[in-house]
């Protein structure tokens, strides 16, 4: 029986070829490769390899070597037929049926792929030619250099209509196949036949093997939607296909990193500034399918976010969509980029050095599903800890694997125990609970540092709350001088913040000056400016080990990843505070006079605090995640 190689295909690209074999081989994580004791021959030492992200296996002392369908054939006793149709059950798909008219649709592909391939090398030369300067300017202009160009093999689909229909007419290639490609489309008027792309850059979508399957189109005059891809084809489906994953495979496998940002410009931009193995699925939320396809080139692929709202939320939802398929040694981690930025943009703006930063502060999956519920959470009593944590079992019950499941189940217990001050398990207090870095660090490996976590509010109740107001304004603008990024990402709060201690005040409205002046300053830069204005004597009593020991994320050497959430949670629980004491003194005040002036001040602070809105932890600067560099 003969099987269409796209069927074939498809099998290799749903089966996770490790697992299949680590259900009869004990596989063990080396570097990009598992490995294990041979099942073809008796051995001692490993010599079988098994290679994801090339798809085969390979035994360097007997020499046996395969893909999926091949270990099966030879482990199992099967023939090729029995075990595409094995793997194909696993898989969930339906075998084809060998047919007159399966064998036709398959050489229908094959001619789909020459005419999409055409389509491309015409596309490449518009983009050159007298009509593609508009193009052309656009791309340059975005900083895209010639030989860049050419290997992404980028496009221009000019504005004259009929243009491309014209010029594959020409070639002998009928407007059936032009529509089945997705390069034509049928108004549904009933008009004539439409280009699919029109005064667009064009920008090649291959298949895993590097073979032409779509195109993605970026407008340069006034269009309904600014970026176009290609309609659903027999080749093409965007919701399994990852841009540029044929050039990343070779870059995961040397480097083991893996990059999945937003769009067709942020991997060429990164690709080009020396990330190559960079991905983006098209323009739509990443899928599970997608995430297999990840997971096939590298263990933890990274997501790098837009600085948005709306890219916070892109990896909330990819966090959910990964849980399911987590098994040991295979995550996602989060590069949280900088408000208003895009890995574009960074670049450009401040160099592969400030991406390389963002990489490396990645947050786990972990820590950004923390994140994802807490966020906007008014914790502060313990039934809305208590609906915390409800929200964290209910998502980690959908991970699969069970030995991945008990470790997140213990990782967010310690989260409590850290942020609450108790173990949300037993209700017991924890001796010391409360403080960041407090309490047992349980299942954090050698060099692993543990994940951010907020710190309480309760801490320190033995102090006067003269005194505790004093420690969250020295805690406020400790950790902002030690990491100028909180000050250029939160220069309106600092502003706006009333603090009670005189020195503090005239340092922050020095901190706020100096930023809106020169926003780059690093910390040491900062420092000097401020002992040069006459704040040596502040500075010595905010940057000490006494401040550092207390509160440990204040350090300069603590990861911003780490600093961000305890930060804006210490500015949420100032202005909370702050709110109480404004709603006490409007209550004196009316006392004192009845008259309708103190009455409305009275009424606002009272809807103040009573709708939360100071109370709000605010993680809106959760998306800046950049150590090491000024939003």
């Amino acid at each position: 029986m003969t099987f269409p190689p796209q069927f074939l295909d498809e099998i290799r690209a749903r089966i996770v070829l490790a697992d299949l074999i680590g259900r009869r081989v004990k596989l063990k994580k080396r570097g990009r490769e598992h490995e294990g004791l041979c099942p073809f021959h008796t051995e001692k030492t490993p010599s079988f390899t098994v290679s994801e992200d090339k798809g085969f296996y390979h035994c360097f002392g007997c020499g046996a070597h395969g893909d999926a369908i091949g270990f099966v054939m030879r482990g199992e006793g099967l023939s090729f037929p029995e075990a595409v149709e094995k793997l194909a059950g696993e898989a969930g798909l339906p075998v084809p049926q060998s047919s007159p008219e399966e064998r036709a649709a398959a050489r229908r592909r094959t001619d789909l792929g020459e005419v999409l391939e055409l389509a491309c090398a015409w596309f490449e030369t518009q983009l050159s030619g007298p009509g593609g300067e508009t193009a052309l300017s656009y791309l340059t202009g975005r900083g895209v250099r010639s030989e860049t160009i050419a290997q992404f093999r980028l496009g221009f689909a000019p504005g004259r209509r009929g243009s491309l229909q014209k010029a594959l007419n020409a070639k002998g290639i009928g407007d059936d196949l032009l529509v089945e490609a997705g390069l034509l489309k049928r108004p549904e008027d009933g008009g004539p036949l439409r280009d699919y792309f029109f005064d667009r850059v064009v920008f090649p979508i291959a298949d895993r093997r590097g073979r032409v399957v779509a195109f993605g189109g970026r407008a340069l005059g006034e269009a309904k939607a600014k970026y176009l891809n290609s309609p659903d084809t027999p080749l093409f489906h965007k919701g399994r296909v990852l841009y540029n994953l044929a050039r990343a495979r070779q870059a995961a496998h040397d480097t083991g990193e893996l990059i999945v940002a937003e769009g067709y410009m942020d991997v060429i931009a990164m690709s080009q500034a020396g990330f190559p193995g960079a991905v983006a699925p098209l323009g739509t939320a990443i899928t599970e399918r997608q995430i297999v396809e990840l997971w096939r080139l590298a263990a933890e692929p990274v997501l790098c976010l837009d600085g948005d709202a709306a890219g916070r939320r892109a990896g909330f939802r990819a966090a959910l969509t990964a849980l399911p398929g987590l098994a040991p040694g295979r995550s996602l981690g989060f590069a949280l980029l900088p408000a208003g930025e895009d890995p574009d943009s960074l670049l450009a703006g401040r160099g592969p050095e400030a991406l390389r930063r963002a990489l490396d502060a990645a947050l786990g999956l972990s820590d950004l599903l923390w994140l994802m519920e807490v966020e906007g959470r008014n914790l502060a009593t313990p039934e809305r800890q208590a609906g915390l944590r409800q929200a964290l079992k209910k998502n980690i019950a959908e991970i699969r694997d069970p030995d991945v499941q008990a470790a997140y189940r213990q990782a967010m217990e310690q989260r409590f125990e850290t942020a609450f001050g108790y173990n949300p398990v037993t209700g017991r207090r924890v001796h010391g609970g409360g403080r960041a870095g407090a309490g047992p660090r349980r299942g954090l490996g050698p060099g692993r540092r543990p994940p951010p976590a907020l710190v309480p509010v309760g801490r320190g109740l033995r102090q006067s709350p003269g005194e505790l107001r004093h420690r969250r304004e020295q805690v406020l603008l400790a950790a902002a001088i030690n990491h100028p990024e909180l000050l250029a990402e939160h220069a309106e709060d600092l502003a706006g913040l009333e603090l009670a201690d005189t020195g503090l005040r005239r340092l922050a409205g020095a901190l706020v000056d100096l930023v809106a002046g020169t926003p780059d300053l690093d910390s040491e830069a900062l420092k000097r400016h401020l002992c040069e204005q006459g704040f040596s004597k502040v500075l010595d009593g905010l940057l000490n080990r006494r401040v550092y020991e207390t509160w440990s994320f204040v350090k300069p050497e603590t990861p911003l990843a780490e600093v961000r959430p305890n930060w804006v949670h210490f500015l949420a629980l100032h202005r909370e505070r702050q709110a109480e004491l404004d709603a006490a003194r409007a209550v004196r005040d009316l006392a004192e006079d009845l008259s309708e002036g103190p009455l409305a001040r009275f009424q606002a602070r009272q809807r103040s605090v009573q709708g939360g809105e100071s109370r709000r932890v605010e993680f809106d600067a959760l998306k800046t995640v950049e150590p090491g560099e000024s939003s």
